[in-house]
């Protein structure tokens, strides 16, 4: 467990002084389908369709079947379960990982599957999953014991923390990111929940983060604090997941961020083998997050169409896992995605390209669950493969396991909370939009992405 928040903190200190800073931007449709034909993998297996016959259409454009329908809904309600039973019965707080078929609390939580946890309360409100009134309670549960009883430095919570008793676990740091995931689901619970005391609630702890402390004195925010070290030297200065924070900081009505934030931090020009879009050398989960919640559908800052960035990142991603199937057999054209998560040999972030991290033939499959609405057709086919061929060995009780390696039989026993977070809110956004069009209700996303510059195509 404790390896999850050290090697997630290590590989963005390492990647980080490999960013170039040179922006580029994908704001229209066209350009993004040019740059797709041009992308040409000669290492693809014999019998692979070209690139150039993969992107010649917008994958957004797929509509969903009734047996897709009818098998979102069953990774969802699994997915769910898991937010549901693996919660401290004290405070409602969600556990950071969970056996996948039920059972024992680890009492380990993090803010940031807690997040995903209330914004997957809101669609089960929506959905009718449970009774109204006991999803309800359980969201004023959350919010209470963490506005009032959860330490928190200047409205930042520890990134682990015991869920009945909130005391700080590992040592662990005050995360920024971790705290932006959490409060992500705190602003669905204010635009979905017609309360008075969610919505304050949910006020006050947006209210209470001093943003502007966390820079730290430079113009792109710090990674996190501990009372024992003060700030961690290493910066959110490089294109990742953290989108959120820089737009609801700048969107904070107390405490905000400057507006040259935003323009602060790098967007390399990442290039694989003619592809170019803005990334960097990390997990396939960076194009993801920040679009859980944020629906950049159709807009564009100065710099990118983030929306199909993801596309062009995803796409690549699924060619390049393709192009080790003579590595690792298994790898193919259903049959793919690697982010960060547990392997055999602990919880990695690996991924790529370009490679990272000891691969060795595990699918991970909240790479596909996390990317359903940007290659919708694509990751159903694989997320429907791996329930089908590997049956109960890759679904339990709380949907997929986080990771398992059909070359020598290892399967992992747990679930990872934002692994099953991602993978239940961009199911229900490709089936609904509900997630984005809640979120994006709210002032402060709307606030943000204005802020940023935002404009529709």
């Amino acid at each position: 467990m404790e390896a999850h928040h050290v090697s997630r903190r290590e590989w963005f200190r390492r990647t980080s002084s490999l960013s170039l800073g040179i922006p580029f931007a994908f704001p229209n449709l066209a350009l993004y389908s040019s740059c797709l034909a041009s992308f040409l993998s000669p290492d693809l297996p014999q019998g692979f369709p070209l690139p150039s016959q993969l992107f010649n259409s917008d994958p957004t454009k797929y509509r969903l079947t009734a047996a897709d329908e009818s098998f979102l809904e069953d990774l969802e309600r699994a997915s769910f379960a898991f937010f549901w039973e693996q919660a401290s019965p004290i405070t409602g707080h969600i556990e950071d990982r969970g056996p996948a078929n039920g059972g024992t609390h680890k009492q380990v939580s993090s803010i940031a599957s807690t997040g995903f946890g209330l914004t997957a309360l809101c669609v089960a409100d929506h959905r009718g999953w449970l009774e109204p009134g006991v999803i309800l309670e359980r969201v004023k549960n959350i919010l209470r014991f963490a506005l009032d009883k959860l330490p928190q430095e200047r409205g930042f919570f520890y990134h682990f923390v015991n869920p009945d008793t909130g005391a700080r676990v590992w040592n662990c740091e005050v995360s920024d990111i971790d705290t932006c995931l959490f409060l992500c689901g705190v602003l669905t619970c204010r635009a979905h929940f017609g309360d008075a005391e969610v919505r304050t609630l949910a006020t006050k702890i947006y209210e209470r983060m001093d943003w502007a402390w966390m820079l730290n004195g430079g113009n792109t925010l710090a990674m996190g604090w501990t009372p024992e070290h003060g700030f961690l030297k290493a910066r959110w200065d490089s294109y990742c997941e953290l989108m959120m924070m820089y737009l609801l900081g700048m969107a904070s009505p107390t405490h905000p961020l400057p507006k040259e934030t935003w323009d602060a931090w790098k967007r390399p020009d990442f290039e694989f083998q003619g592809a170019h879009y803005v990334g960097s050398r990390a997990p396939l989960f960076v194009h993801q997050y920040s679009h859980a919640w944020f629906d950049f559908r159709g807009k564009h800052d100065s710099f990118c169409d983030y929306f199909r960035n993801s596309i062009i990142a995803t796409k690549v991603h699924k060619l390049w896992c393709i192009s080790l199937s003579k590595r690792f057999p298994d790898y193919s054209e259903n049959l793919w995605g690697i982010t960060a998560s547990d392997s055999a040999h602990g919880y990695t972030a690996w991924g790529g390209p370009p490679e990272m991290g000891d691969i060795d033939g595990s699918i991970v499959p909240c790479a596909a669950g996390g990317s359903l609405p940007f290659l919708p057709e694509e990751t159903l086919a694989v997320l429907g493969n791996i329930r089908e061929k590997y049956g109960a060995r890759a679904w339990k009780r709380y949907g997929f396991v986080d990771a398992y390696n059909p070359l020598n039989d290892w399967t992992d026993t747990d679930v990872i909370g934002i692994d099953v977070g991602i993978t239940l809110l961009m199911a229900e956004n490709a089936r609904t939009n509900f997630v984005w069009n809640t979120f994006m209700k709210d002032p402060a996303a709307q606030m943000g992405m204005e802020l940023a510059g935002f404009k529709a195509e």
